[in-house]
């Protein structure tokens, strides 16, 4: 078994003395996983970088087997989250979010092409705004996605603020009536309306989280959703506040 593709590496593991396990986003394959004979030596260090883009061969016995990857690199984007740590934590939520989530060898190409499109816009000052639209489009993806075109209640497409924690549909303020306390804050950026704020922002990330928690994970055998998101959304607040 053979093929050839490019992708955008998740995450690399020891394995044995010289060699590496690594897990990529490839266009036509999906995620893929694969031992990278040598690895694990210094020259390699320099290429196996987190959201660095790849140029893979896949080789195994039988399809069913791990098999191994040859590579070559295509671009690096270690240099974009160097001395940044905010775009070194949203890189980081961004590629174990894939990670986690991503069934395995199925493509996902609008996907891919999204991913790899944030991880060449990292730096920016909007980044944190595409990535909260990013992890929308993996709900959207994965079969979980908000329904954010009208109101539940009403069927009003005007004035949404808020979403309901039980049906993912939005809710406008007038349809919300006296259960708003108990909805969540619709950020308008996440209508498209206009940029968004610090504090929108915030409220953008953990609306989106507790449907990762209450939806995704569960859907994955109540695996908890990686640690570096919420290390994202923190650094996020703090920097807000």
């Amino acid at each position: 078994m053979e093929w050839r593709d490019q992708g955008i590496l998740l995450s690399q593991r020891p394995h044995g003395e010289t060699s590496a396990i690594i897990e990529v986003l490839t266009l036509a394959h999906g995620r893929h996983a694969g031992v990278v004979r040598g690895g694990g030596g210094r020259r390699m260090a320099a290429v196996l970088q987190p959201g660095a883009q790849l140029d893979l061969t896949w080789r195994a016995r039988l399809e069913d087997h791990i098999g191994t990857f040859t590579l070559e690199p295509v671009k690096s984007r270690a240099a974009a989250a160097l001395g940044d740590r905010f775009a070194l934590a949203g890189l980081s939520a961004m590629l174990s979010l894939a990670a986690f989530s991503l069934p395995e060898r199925e493509p996902v190409p609008a996907l891919y092409a999204r991913t790899v499109a944030l991880a060449d816009h990292l730096g920016a000052d909007d980044w944190a705004l595409a990535y909260l639209r990013w992890e929308m489009e993996l709900l959207d993806e994965l079969g979980f996605g908000l329904d954010l075109t009208r109101c539940a209640a009403t069927g009003s497409r005007e004035d949404l603020a808020y979403v309901s924690p039980r049906t993912g549909r939005a809710v406008s303020r007038d349809g919300a009536g006296d259960w708003a306390s108990r909805l969540l804050p619709l950020p308008p950026a996440l209508l498209g309306q206009g940029p968004a704020t610090p504090e929108e922002l915030v409220q953008g990330f953990r609306l989106i989280g507790h449907f990762l928690d209450t939806r995704l994970a569960p859907a994955l055998g109540d695996r908890p959703v990686p640690a570096a998101r919420a290390r994202f959304v923190a650094l996020l607040a703090r920097q807000s506040a």
